[in-house]
């Protein structure tokens, strides 16, 4: 479904400002988040996350300080399963995902996730994001131990309370099974394709706004 809707690109520029706007304001009145357990705090930690197309959630998440590495990947699904061909058909479980490797002594689990949801997708397109469409593109949260299940569901009721979308946030929060590495061709696309029109439409104003409303947590290289 991907393919198609990137082919058709040209005449989509129109939509580009709703996407922008999807989640307009959504950073300034985000509350804090849960702090994190002391558990999550020790050593390299890991988080697994879904939003829309992996390309810009992990362009995103690349620019953070204390972000070790990002891999873009496949969540939800089987190993047998877990080819890009095979998930673009929505009928694998996989969603398109990030892992994030962080150093929590420079970036809690909690700002990953205020950064996700304010900023690198909408959390309240259920089984969309932007141009595609599938349960490959949904929001999750693959939480690798109760602690980071506690953060997540602690957020989510935060967001609610302060009202924070115009809509119900339909984030789904499932146990991590396992990552799945994507082929290779899919690492680190934005930042090897940023002429790309896909990119240029859809992700690199979300960098804009990382760097506009979080300049204090975005690396010097970015």
């Amino acid at each position: 479904m991907k393919q198609a809707f990137r082919k058709a690109l040209v005449s989509l520029v129109s939509l580009t400002a709703m996407v922008l706007t999807a989640t307009g304001g959504a950073a300034a009145d985000a509350p804090k988040p849960p702090m994190d357990t002391p558990a999550m705090m020790k050593g390299i930690q890991t988080a697994v996350l879904a939003g829309g197309c992996f390309w810009g959630m992990e362009g995103v998440f690349e620019r953070l300080k204390g972000v070790v590495d990002v891999t873009s990947g496949y969540s939800g699904g089987d190993a047998e399963t877990a080819h890009y061909e095979m998930v673009g058909s929505g009928t694998t479980g996989h969603a398109e995902s990030i892992q994030i490797r962080y150093d929590p002594s420079q970036v809690s689990y909690g700002t990953l996730l205020k950064v996700f949801f304010t900023v690198a997708h909408d959390p309240t397109e259920l089984n969309f994001q932007g141009p595609d469409y599938g349960t490959q593109y949904r929001s999750a949260i693959f939480y690798a131990n109760d602690g980071q299940k506690q953060v997540a569901e602690g957020y989510i009721r935060g967001l609610a309370q302060a009202r924070v979308f115009s809509k119900p946030i339909v984030t789904q929060l499932a146990p991590l099974k396992a990552f799945y590495p994507a082929e290779e061709y899919h690492q680190h696309f934005l930042d090897r394709n940023p002429g790309y029109p896909y990119i240029v439409f859809y992700d690199l104003p979300k960098i804009a706004e990382l760097k506009k409303t979080f300049p204090q947590l975005v690396t010097d290289k970015s």
